[in-house]
């Protein structure tokens, strides 16, 4: 790998390494999805670093050239992304449903007991 490449790669992995602890320490990442950032950070600097093992890892899948290795690695994360994003919409999405239902029976309830009190000639309008 041409010197200028790799100088340009390594100013790459410390932005992105740097930008994702920063986020992290401000609160706008949480600790859970920085592991994914941080981890491709450090592998894409240890592969510009020696630069042998993305050519060893580029034969081992059967690619041509780094650059096809790369490109396979970059889609890998950005699945990997997605699948965490999916984990965790799912998740948000079931504690929606679970949150709204306890706020029918909630309702409900509330509901029943407003009507016991009126019928009972309870005023609850006046607190």
């Amino acid at each position: 790998m041409p010197v200028r490449q790799q100088i340009f790669a390594i100013i790459i992995c410390i932005i992105v390494f740097a930008a994702a602890i920063d986020l992290v320490r401000r609160r706008m990442l949480r600790e859970e999805y920085s592991v994914l950032w941080l981890t491709t950070s450090v592998v894409m600097f240890a592969l510009v670093i020696k630069y042998d093992w993305l050519e060893a890892l580029t034969r081992f899948i059967g690619a041509s050239l780094p650059t096809t290795t790369l490109f396979i690695g970059s889609i890998v994360f950005l699945m990997l992304i997605s699948v965490q994003f999916s984990i965790k919409i799912s998740r948000l999405t079931n504690q929606m449903k679970n949150m709204v239902q306890d706020n029918a029976l909630l309702r409900a309830e509330l509901d029943r007991l407003g009507k016991g009190a009126v019928r009972s000639g309870v005023d609850n309008s006046k607190a």
